[in-house]
């Protein structure tokens, strides 16, 4: 069985990514909790809730599991300000940096997609959004900010992780699409319970730390609701354009609804809504079955005074054993077509302006 020693001197390899120090010897373990090979870490870094944080969480993870725990947990807190001023040695100022993607609002548009509820297929949405501007020539860019329901690097079947270099995190690129998402920093499907403050700071992060290359577009899939991650979106995005996804259910527009209130009240434009899962399409007869009602998108539509720009039916993608993607639709493929109608209607809408 491991013992708390065991797991120490696991760490003495590992350095903080900030002071470049072994953590052991910036003394950074605060707790080691071990039951039935089930081990719990506090550590104390000099940047928590950074890009940097992930990938040590990496290598801290990886390292326990070499040694033989079953499953690690991490917990982070700050380094007091007195080690960190011991140990520091060039100072953040000095580093290179890149620009912030938040400075190229004359040049990239920033689209959020989102819904009032969970379960509505605004991630495949998202995805297949940004895959068919890609298609159409664009620049395009996909930041999974749906933190605790992240998803997006599976739908695209990506499997290899973004680079670090230096303080710089280069993002993934799949089907011409650069792509960032907490699921490249996470372990094994562990769960997220970072509170709402840190979630914002890893936005932010995906923002300023990313070294993405130009982009005409880039996508932001928010979680569902009006939650904090949201709110920040909101704030860090004044002039970013929404669109909104929802079920031809009742309910699922009347919770959408909420959402594109929030948008309104916070000057975000509207570009429009995407009725997802509208019918379901019999191969053999050609007929349409209304599975989940009719009317949801319209009524949406008529309370936002924003246009439906695409109805897509229940289905999904072929798949194919060479370019494994679970949620992508080929170009060909009937609802294919239709995403890349809905970036025509996207596109138009913004360049016409």
């Amino acid at each position: 069985m491991l013992t708390e020693e065991q797991i120490i001197d696991t760490l003495k390899p590992i350095h903080d990514p900030h002071l470049d120090k072994s953590l052991v010897e910036l003394d950074a373990v605060k707790e080691v909790k071990i039951k039935d090979n089930l081990v719990s870490i506090k550590l104390a870094i000099a940047e928590p809730g950074t890009a940097e944080q992930m990938q040590l969480q990496q290598e801290v993870v990886n390292a326990v599991k070499t040694a033989g725990a079953e499953s690690v947990g991490l917990r982070f807190e700050k380094l007091a300000d007195d080690v960190i001023a011991e140990h520091r040695g060039v100072s953040e100022e000095e580093e290179e940096t890149g620009t912030s993607l938040l400075e190229r609002g004359d040049r990239t548009t920033f689209i959020a997609v989102t819904s009032g509820k969970g379960g509505v297929g605004k991630s495949t949405v998202s995805v297949n959004l940004a895959t068919s501007l890609a298609r159409k020539g664009k620049k395009v860019g996909i930041i999974d900010a749906d933190i605790y329901g992240f998803s997006v690097p599976d739908m695209m079947g990506i499997e290899e992780r973004p680079k670090v270099v230096g303080q710089r995190i280069y993002p993934v690129t799949r089907f011409d699409v650069q792509v960032i998402s907490m699921g490249f920093f996470v372990e094994d499907n562990s769960p997220i319970i970072w509170r709402g403050p840190m979630l914002g700071k890893m936005l932010n992060n995906f923002f300023n730390e990313v070294e993405w290359d130009d982009l005409d577009y880039l996508i932001l899939d928010l979680p569902p609701g009006t939650g904090d991650v949201a709110l920040d979106v909101h704030s860090m995005l004044p002039g970013s354009k929404e669109l909104i996804v929802t079920t031809p259910h009742a309910t699922a527009a009347f919770v959408a609804a909420r959402a594109g209130a929030m948008a309104m009240k916070t000057e975000h434009e509207i570009l429009g809504i995407v009725e997802n899962m509208a019918y379901f399409e019999s191969k053999l007869t050609g007929e349409k079955e209304y599975v989940f009602g009719t009317g949801g998108g319209d009524k949406l539509s008529e309370e936002l005074q924003a246009d439906v720009l695409a109805r897509i039916p229940l289905g999904q993608p072929v798949m194919d054993d060479e370019v494994f993607a679970p949620s992508v639709y080929a170009e060909e493929h009937p609802i294919g077509k239709i995403y890349m109608d809905l970036a025509d209607s996207i596109i138009k809408k913004i360049e016409d302006e």
